[in-house]
Protein backbone atom coordinates (compact mmCIF):
# COMPACT_ATOMS: atom_id res chain seq x y z
CA UNK A 1 0.00 0.00 0.00
CA UNK A 2 1.35 3.30 -0.48
CA UNK A 3 3.00 5.46 2.33
CA UNK A 4 0.21 7.73 3.12
CA UNK A 5 -2.42 4.61 3.27
CA UNK A 6 -0.27 2.92 6.06
CA UNK A 7 0.11 6.19 7.87
CA UNK A 8 -3.46 6.39 7.90
CA UNK A 9 -3.92 2.56 9.21
CA UNK A 10 -1.84 3.01 11.88
CA UNK A 11 -1.91 7.10 13.10
CA UNK A 12 -3.85 5.74 15.77
CA UNK A 13 -1.08 3.69 17.08
CA UNK A 14 1.84 5.71 16.59
CA UNK A 15 0.15 8.25 18.79
CA UNK A 16 -0.47 5.86 21.67
CA UNK A 17 3.53 5.27 21.51
CA UNK A 18 4.31 8.89 21.56
CA UNK A 19 2.32 9.18 24.54
CA UNK A 20 3.70 6.50 26.32
CA UNK A 21 7.16 7.98 25.27
CA UNK A 22 6.37 11.34 27.33
CA UNK A 23 4.99 9.54 29.77
CA UNK A 24 8.38 8.86 30.91
CA UNK A 25 9.84 11.60 33.24
CA UNK A 26 13.40 11.71 31.56
CA UNK A 27 14.77 15.14 33.26
CA UNK A 28 18.17 15.27 32.56
CA UNK A 29 19.60 17.93 34.88
CA UNK A 30 17.47 16.29 37.85
CA UNK A 31 19.49 13.42 39.17
CA UNK A 32 16.46 11.94 40.39
CA UNK A 33 15.39 11.06 37.42
CA UNK A 34 18.24 9.24 36.09
CA UNK A 35 16.25 5.79 36.36
CA UNK A 36 14.01 7.61 34.01
CA UNK A 37 16.15 9.25 32.05
CA UNK A 38 17.31 5.39 31.35
CA UNK A 39 13.78 3.92 30.83
CA UNK A 40 13.51 6.61 28.07
CA UNK A 41 17.05 5.61 26.74
CA UNK A 42 15.30 1.52 27.01
CA UNK A 43 11.96 2.15 25.39
CA UNK A 44 13.76 3.37 22.17
CA UNK A 45 16.00 0.73 22.41
CA UNK A 46 12.52 -1.79 22.42
CA UNK A 47 11.28 -0.02 19.44
CA UNK A 48 14.00 -0.17 17.29
CA UNK A 49 14.52 -4.03 17.60
CA UNK A 50 10.89 -4.13 16.72
CA UNK A 51 11.96 -2.51 13.67
CA UNK A 52 14.76 -4.76 13.31
CA UNK A 53 17.66 -2.54 14.16
CA UNK A 54 20.60 -3.32 15.24
CA UNK A 55 20.62 -1.31 18.57
CA UNK A 56 22.89 -0.62 21.48
CA UNK A 57 22.34 1.79 24.47
CA UNK A 58 25.96 3.50 24.87
CA UNK A 59 27.39 4.61 28.32
CA UNK A 60 28.94 7.88 28.77
CA UNK A 61 30.18 9.95 31.91
CA UNK A 62 26.38 11.55 32.23
CA UNK A 63 23.39 9.60 30.58
CA UNK A 64 23.62 7.07 27.53
CA UNK A 65 23.45 7.25 24.11
CA UNK A 66 21.07 5.28 21.67
CA UNK A 67 22.41 4.15 18.80
CA UNK A 68 20.60 2.17 16.02
CA UNK A 69 21.50 0.94 12.52
CA UNK A 70 19.83 -0.92 10.07
CA UNK A 71 22.25 -0.55 6.66
CA UNK A 72 21.59 -2.33 3.47
CA UNK A 73 24.30 -1.23 1.56
CA UNK A 74 27.90 0.22 1.13
CA UNK A 75 26.87 2.27 -1.77
CA UNK A 76 23.45 3.39 -0.62
CA UNK A 77 23.27 6.71 0.75
CA UNK A 78 23.67 6.92 4.45
CA UNK A 79 21.29 8.85 6.60
CA UNK A 80 21.73 9.80 10.54
CA UNK A 81 19.25 10.82 12.34
CA UNK A 82 19.83 12.66 15.49
CA UNK A 83 17.67 13.50 18.56
CA UNK A 84 17.58 13.64 22.40
CA UNK A 85 15.10 12.02 24.62
CA UNK A 86 15.54 14.06 27.17
CA UNK A 87 13.31 17.12 28.54
CA UNK A 88 13.33 19.85 30.79
CA UNK A 89 12.48 20.29 34.12
CA UNK A 90 8.56 20.89 34.38
CA UNK A 91 8.96 23.41 37.13
CA UNK A 92 6.98 25.44 38.20
CA UNK A 93 4.30 22.55 38.38
CA UNK A 94 1.73 25.00 39.71
CA UNK A 95 1.02 26.83 36.08
CA UNK A 96 0.25 23.21 33.87
CA UNK A 97 -3.47 23.01 32.97
CA UNK A 98 -2.47 18.86 33.59
CA UNK A 99 0.20 16.86 35.00
CA UNK A 100 3.17 17.53 33.08
CA UNK A 101 4.81 13.95 32.43
CA UNK A 102 0.34 12.52 31.87
CA UNK A 103 0.06 14.07 28.46
CA UNK A 104 -3.32 15.24 27.52
CA UNK A 105 -5.02 15.61 24.33
CA UNK A 106 -6.99 19.22 23.94
CA UNK A 107 -7.55 20.97 20.72
CA UNK A 108 -5.53 19.01 18.88
CA UNK A 109 -2.59 19.32 20.38
CA UNK A 110 -0.34 17.19 22.79
CA UNK A 111 0.18 18.98 26.15
CA UNK A 112 3.13 17.70 28.08
CA UNK A 113 6.73 18.37 28.95
CA UNK A 114 8.35 16.85 26.45
CA UNK A 115 6.13 16.88 23.26
CA UNK A 116 7.55 19.46 20.99
CA UNK A 117 11.03 19.29 22.40
CA UNK A 118 11.91 16.88 21.55
CA UNK A 119 9.89 13.66 21.75
CA UNK A 120 7.30 14.38 19.80
CA UNK A 121 9.97 15.11 16.94
CA UNK A 122 12.24 12.40 17.27
CA UNK A 123 9.70 10.13 17.66
CA UNK A 124 8.08 11.09 14.04
CA UNK A 125 11.51 9.70 12.37
CA UNK A 126 11.43 7.21 14.29
CA UNK A 127 7.41 5.84 12.81
CA UNK A 128 8.71 7.18 9.39
CA UNK A 129 11.75 4.89 9.46
CA UNK A 130 9.00 2.17 10.26
CA UNK A 131 6.43 2.87 7.52
CA UNK A 132 9.03 3.21 5.27
CA UNK A 133 10.44 -0.12 5.49
CA UNK A 134 6.51 -1.52 6.09
CA UNK A 135 6.10 -0.25 2.47
CA UNK A 136 9.30 -0.23 0.79
CA UNK A 137 11.59 -2.81 2.84
CA UNK A 138 13.85 -2.56 -0.66
CA UNK A 139 14.38 1.22 0.12
CA UNK A 140 18.25 1.78 -0.89
CA UNK A 141 19.06 3.65 2.03
CA UNK A 142 21.56 2.98 5.25
CA UNK A 143 19.38 4.75 8.39
CA UNK A 144 21.40 5.44 11.37
CA UNK A 145 19.54 6.91 14.58
CA UNK A 146 21.63 9.01 17.38
CA UNK A 147 19.64 9.81 20.48
CA UNK A 148 21.36 11.59 23.27
CA UNK A 149 20.25 11.67 26.52
CA UNK A 150 22.15 15.04 27.67
CA UNK A 151 20.97 17.82 25.02
CA UNK A 152 18.88 20.01 27.81
CA UNK A 153 22.36 19.64 29.18
CA UNK A 154 24.65 21.13 26.81
CA UNK A 155 25.51 17.83 25.61
CA UNK A 156 28.56 17.15 27.14
CA UNK A 157 29.40 13.82 26.48
CA UNK A 158 27.97 13.65 22.81
CA UNK A 159 30.93 15.43 20.89
CA UNK A 160 33.72 13.16 22.51
CA UNK A 161 31.30 10.03 21.43
CA UNK A 162 31.25 11.18 17.84
CA UNK A 163 34.68 11.82 17.61
CA UNK A 164 35.36 8.21 19.17
CA UNK A 165 32.76 6.77 16.71
CA UNK A 166 33.60 9.08 13.96
CA UNK A 167 33.86 5.78 10.99
CA UNK A 168 30.50 4.34 12.45
CA UNK A 169 29.17 7.66 11.95
CA UNK A 170 30.15 8.50 8.81
CA UNK A 171 26.95 9.66 6.59
CA UNK A 172 25.99 11.94 3.73
CA UNK A 173 22.95 13.31 5.53
CA UNK A 174 22.33 14.42 9.00
CA UNK A 175 18.93 15.01 9.69
CA UNK A 176 17.69 16.98 13.34
CA UNK A 177 13.94 17.91 13.86
CA UNK A 178 14.42 19.69 16.97
CA UNK A 179 13.14 23.08 16.41
CA UNK A 180 10.28 25.26 15.38
CA UNK A 181 8.44 26.22 11.72
CA UNK A 182 7.88 29.54 10.37
CA UNK A 183 3.93 29.07 11.26
CA UNK A 184 1.44 26.88 12.05
CA UNK A 185 0.54 25.48 8.16
CA UNK A 186 3.60 27.09 6.84
CA UNK A 187 6.35 24.38 6.19
CA UNK A 188 10.11 25.88 6.06
CA UNK A 189 13.70 24.65 5.76
CA UNK A 190 16.19 26.10 8.74
CA UNK A 191 19.44 26.39 7.28
CA UNK A 192 21.15 28.68 9.60
CA UNK A 193 22.02 28.33 13.42
CA UNK A 194 23.45 31.04 15.76
CA UNK A 195 26.47 29.68 18.27
CA UNK A 196 26.79 30.94 21.95
CA UNK A 197 29.02 32.00 24.00
CA UNK A 198 27.94 31.93 27.79
CA UNK A 199 29.24 33.84 30.92
CA UNK A 200 28.83 34.67 34.18
CA UNK A 201 30.99 37.57 35.62
CA UNK A 202 31.50 38.31 39.45
CA UNK A 203 32.73 41.68 40.44
CA UNK A 204 33.83 41.82 44.20
CA UNK A 205 35.39 44.81 46.69
CA UNK A 206 35.22 44.22 50.46
CA UNK A 207 35.61 40.75 51.94
CA UNK A 208 32.28 41.56 53.22
CA UNK A 209 28.71 43.20 53.81
CA UNK A 210 29.21 46.33 54.51
CA UNK A 211 27.16 49.01 56.68
CA UNK A 212 25.98 51.36 54.03
CA UNK A 213 25.89 54.34 56.43
CA UNK A 214 29.62 53.50 57.35
CA UNK A 215 31.31 52.62 54.74
CA UNK A 216 29.04 54.42 52.11
CA UNK A 217 31.23 56.40 49.82
CA UNK A 218 34.47 55.63 51.02
CA UNK A 219 34.36 52.08 49.53
CA UNK A 220 33.28 50.68 45.79
CA UNK A 221 29.42 49.76 45.74
CA UNK A 222 29.86 46.40 43.54
CA UNK A 223 26.15 46.54 42.23
CA UNK A 224 26.87 50.04 40.97
CA UNK A 225 30.08 48.96 39.00
CA UNK A 226 28.44 46.02 37.57
CA UNK A 227 25.55 48.25 36.42
CA UNK A 228 27.78 50.46 34.25
CA UNK A 229 29.63 47.77 33.16
CA UNK A 230 26.55 46.10 31.61
CA UNK A 231 25.27 49.26 30.56
CA UNK A 232 28.56 50.46 28.56
CA UNK A 233 28.41 46.38 26.55
CA UNK A 234 26.21 48.72 23.98
CA UNK A 235 26.12 52.08 22.42
CA UNK A 236 23.28 53.79 21.58
CA UNK A 237 22.67 52.39 18.16
CA UNK A 238 22.62 48.80 19.96
CA UNK A 239 25.81 47.72 18.67
CA UNK A 240 27.65 45.63 21.30
CA UNK A 241 30.58 47.48 22.39
CA UNK A 242 33.49 44.14 22.84
CA UNK A 243 36.39 45.20 20.54
CA UNK A 244 36.62 43.03 17.88
CA UNK A 245 33.24 41.23 18.46
CA UNK A 246 32.40 41.86 14.59
CA UNK A 247 35.52 41.09 13.18
CA UNK A 248 34.87 37.85 12.17
CA UNK A 249 30.78 38.10 10.84
CA UNK A 250 30.07 37.01 7.79
CA UNK A 251 27.40 39.31 6.40
CA UNK A 252 24.50 38.36 4.75
CA UNK A 253 24.37 39.20 0.42
CA UNK A 254 21.69 41.27 -0.41
CA UNK A 255 20.19 38.00 -2.52
CA UNK A 256 19.54 36.91 1.35
CA UNK A 257 18.34 39.40 2.53
CA UNK A 258 15.53 40.09 0.00
CA UNK A 259 14.65 36.84 0.51
CA UNK A 260 14.24 37.29 3.99
CA UNK A 261 11.95 40.55 3.59
CA UNK A 262 9.96 38.56 1.76
CA UNK A 263 8.72 36.13 4.29
CA UNK A 264 5.73 35.92 5.58
CA UNK A 265 6.85 37.18 9.22
CA UNK A 266 4.89 40.37 10.96
CA UNK A 267 7.61 41.43 13.48
CA UNK A 268 4.65 43.74 14.98
CA UNK A 269 2.71 39.82 15.60
CA UNK A 270 6.00 38.36 16.80
CA UNK A 271 6.48 41.36 19.31
CA UNK A 272 3.08 41.51 20.55
CA UNK A 273 2.88 37.82 21.11
CA UNK A 274 5.08 38.60 24.41
CA UNK A 275 3.72 41.94 24.72
CA UNK A 276 6.47 43.81 23.76
CA UNK A 277 5.61 47.38 22.02
CA UNK A 278 9.17 48.10 20.79
CA UNK A 279 11.92 46.59 19.44
CA UNK A 280 15.40 48.17 20.13
CA UNK A 281 18.72 46.57 18.97
CA UNK A 282 20.77 47.08 16.39
CA UNK A 283 20.47 49.86 13.87
CA UNK A 284 19.93 49.00 10.43
CA UNK A 285 18.33 46.04 10.20
CA UNK A 286 15.13 44.31 10.56
CA UNK A 287 13.67 42.60 13.66
CA UNK A 288 14.43 39.18 11.86
CA UNK A 289 17.79 39.95 10.70
CA UNK A 290 18.55 40.72 14.36
CA UNK A 291 17.64 37.24 15.54
CA UNK A 292 18.22 35.28 12.49
CA UNK A 293 21.70 36.65 11.21
CA UNK A 294 22.91 39.17 13.69
CA UNK A 295 24.84 38.74 16.75
CA UNK A 296 24.08 39.90 20.10
CA UNK A 297 25.01 39.89 23.79
CA UNK A 298 21.96 39.72 26.04
CA UNK A 299 21.85 39.78 30.35
CA UNK A 300 20.47 36.85 31.33
CA UNK A 301 20.81 37.10 35.42
CA UNK A 302 21.97 39.58 37.45
CA UNK A 303 22.03 39.74 41.34
CA UNK A 304 23.91 40.46 44.74
CA UNK A 305 23.29 42.57 47.60
CA UNK A 306 20.23 42.01 49.84
CA UNK A 307 17.14 40.69 48.17
CA UNK A 308 14.74 39.78 51.31
CA UNK A 309 11.70 41.58 52.70
CA UNK A 310 11.94 44.64 54.24
CA UNK A 311 14.91 47.12 54.06
CA UNK A 312 18.78 45.97 55.15
CA UNK A 313 21.06 48.87 54.58
CA UNK A 314 24.33 46.98 53.03
CA UNK A 315 26.99 47.80 50.89
CA UNK A 316 27.29 44.54 49.19
CA UNK A 317 31.27 42.78 48.57
CA UNK A 318 30.04 40.83 45.50
CA UNK A 319 27.78 41.00 42.19
CA UNK A 320 27.42 38.47 39.69
CA UNK A 321 25.57 38.79 35.96
CA UNK A 322 25.44 35.99 33.50
CA UNK A 323 25.81 37.10 29.99
CA UNK A 324 25.00 35.13 26.75
CA UNK A 325 26.46 36.11 23.04
CA UNK A 326 24.43 34.18 20.46
CA UNK A 327 26.98 34.14 17.35
CA UNK A 328 26.60 33.81 13.33
CA UNK A 329 29.20 32.65 11.13
CA UNK A 330 32.04 32.98 11.24
CA UNK A 331 32.42 34.01 14.90
CA UNK A 332 34.56 31.43 17.36
CA UNK A 333 33.19 31.39 21.07
CA UNK A 334 36.26 30.49 22.39
CA UNK A 335 37.48 34.13 20.96
CA UNK A 336 33.94 36.01 21.86
CA UNK A 337 34.47 34.59 25.19
CA UNK A 338 38.13 35.57 25.44
CA UNK A 339 37.14 39.06 24.04
CA UNK A 340 34.56 39.55 26.15
CA UNK A 341 36.44 38.64 29.16
CA UNK A 342 38.84 41.14 28.61
CA UNK A 343 36.83 43.41 28.04
CA UNK A 344 34.85 43.48 31.21
CA UNK A 345 38.02 43.47 33.02
CA UNK A 346 38.67 46.63 31.36
CA UNK A 347 36.05 48.19 32.30
CA UNK A 348 35.97 47.51 36.11
CA UNK A 349 37.44 50.63 37.91
CA UNK A 350 40.18 50.51 40.73
CA UNK A 351 40.01 48.42 43.71
CA UNK A 352 37.16 46.25 42.03
CA UNK A 353 37.99 42.68 41.17
CA UNK A 354 36.48 41.10 38.08
CA UNK A 355 36.04 37.34 37.78
CA UNK A 356 34.45 35.76 34.48
CA UNK A 357 33.75 32.01 34.29
CA UNK A 358 33.38 30.36 30.41
CA UNK A 359 29.95 28.65 31.69
CA UNK A 360 29.66 27.04 27.79
CA UNK A 361 29.72 27.57 24.08
CA UNK A 362 29.18 26.51 20.44
CA UNK A 363 29.68 27.15 16.96
CA UNK A 364 27.08 28.71 14.42
CA UNK A 365 26.30 26.55 11.55
CA UNK A 366 24.79 27.52 8.01
CA UNK A 367 23.82 25.12 5.36
CA UNK A 368 24.35 26.21 1.88
CA UNK A 369 20.97 26.37 0.27
CA UNK A 370 21.76 24.51 -2.74
CA UNK A 371 22.89 21.24 -0.73
CA UNK A 372 21.47 18.66 -2.63
CA UNK A 373 20.10 17.20 0.38
CA UNK A 374 18.46 20.47 1.34
CA UNK A 375 16.75 20.49 -2.10
CA UNK A 376 15.30 16.82 -1.75
CA UNK A 377 14.17 18.19 1.81
CA UNK A 378 12.19 20.61 0.07
CA UNK A 379 10.80 18.45 -2.67
CA UNK A 380 9.65 15.64 -0.07
CA UNK A 381 7.96 18.71 2.18
CA UNK A 382 5.94 20.01 -1.07
CA UNK A 383 4.99 16.20 -1.82
CA UNK A 384 3.01 16.44 1.52
CA UNK A 385 2.35 20.03 2.45
CA UNK A 386 1.02 20.95 -1.18
CA UNK A 387 3.21 23.59 -0.93
CA UNK A 388 6.94 24.95 -1.36
CA UNK A 389 9.10 25.14 2.14
CA UNK A 390 10.32 28.49 3.06
CA UNK A 391 13.88 28.91 4.30
CA UNK A 392 14.48 30.01 7.27
CA UNK A 393 17.27 30.68 9.77
CA UNK A 394 16.98 30.53 13.88
CA UNK A 395 18.39 32.78 16.07
CA UNK A 396 18.74 29.78 18.55
CA UNK A 397 21.71 27.23 19.17
CA UNK A 398 22.03 23.59 18.47
CA UNK A 399 26.13 23.12 18.81
CA UNK A 400 25.86 19.76 17.61
CA UNK A 401 25.07 20.67 14.43
CA UNK A 402 28.42 22.18 13.61
CA UNK A 403 30.20 19.44 15.04
CA UNK A 404 28.39 16.92 12.82
CA UNK A 405 29.73 19.43 10.23
CA UNK A 406 33.28 19.42 11.25
CA UNK A 407 33.45 15.89 12.42
CA UNK A 408 31.26 14.01 9.57
CA UNK A 409 31.67 16.40 6.57
CA UNK A 410 27.76 15.83 6.26
CA UNK A 411 24.89 17.77 4.62
CA UNK A 412 22.45 18.86 7.10
CA UNK A 413 18.89 18.77 7.19
CA UNK A 414 16.85 20.51 9.94
CA UNK A 415 13.14 19.57 9.26
CA UNK A 416 11.42 21.14 12.16
CA UNK A 417 7.57 19.96 12.88
CA UNK A 418 7.12 22.48 16.11
CA UNK A 419 6.26 26.16 16.16
CA UNK A 420 7.15 28.99 17.92
CA UNK A 421 4.24 29.04 20.08
CA UNK A 422 4.69 25.31 21.22
CA UNK A 423 5.89 26.76 24.84
CA UNK A 424 8.99 24.34 24.43
CA UNK A 425 10.94 24.77 28.63
CA UNK A 426 7.44 26.49 29.88
CA UNK A 427 4.72 24.99 31.40
CA UNK A 428 1.90 23.56 29.30
CA UNK A 429 4.57 22.50 26.33
CA UNK A 430 2.34 21.40 23.69
CA UNK A 431 3.23 19.38 20.37
CA UNK A 432 0.16 19.97 16.98
CA UNK A 433 -0.98 16.77 16.02
CA UNK A 434 -1.43 17.64 12.87
CA UNK A 435 2.35 18.34 12.61
CA UNK A 436 3.57 14.84 14.31
CA UNK A 437 1.68 13.25 11.63
CA UNK A 438 3.05 15.39 8.37
CA UNK A 439 6.49 14.98 10.20
CA UNK A 440 6.37 11.12 9.95
CA UNK A 441 4.87 11.35 6.46
CA UNK A 442 7.62 14.25 5.59
CA UNK A 443 10.73 12.28 6.90
CA UNK A 444 9.44 9.18 5.38
CA UNK A 445 9.30 10.73 1.71
CA UNK A 446 12.54 12.17 2.62
CA UNK A 447 14.31 8.98 3.12
CA UNK A 448 12.36 7.44 -0.13
CA UNK A 449 13.67 10.12 -2.23
CA UNK A 450 16.96 9.99 -1.14
CA UNK A 451 16.72 6.14 -1.96
CA UNK A 452 15.61 6.80 -5.50
CA UNK A 453 18.21 9.07 -6.02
Amino acid sequence: MPLETYLAKHRQRHLDELLDFIRIPSVSADPDRSVDVRRAAEFLRERFLAQEFDCDIHETPGHPVVLAERRVSETAPTVLVYGHYDVQPPDPLELWYSPPFEPAVVDGKIVARGASDDKGQIYAHVKAAESLLAEHADAAVNLVFLVEGEEEVSSTNLAPFIEANKERLKSDVVLISDGAMLGPDKPSLNYGLRGISYVEVRVRAANRDLHSGAYGGAVPNVIDVLARMIAALHDEQGKVTVPGFYDRVREIDESERRALADLPFDADDFLGNVGVKASPGEAGYSVIERIWTRPTLDVNGIGGGFQGEGSKTVIACEAMAKISCRLVPDQDPTEITDLLTKHLEGLAPAGVDVEVIDLHGGWPAVVPLDSPALVTAGDAVEAVWGKRPVFVRTGGSIPIVSTFQQMLGADVVMLDMGLETDRVHAPNEQFRLENYYRGIHTSAEFLLRLARD
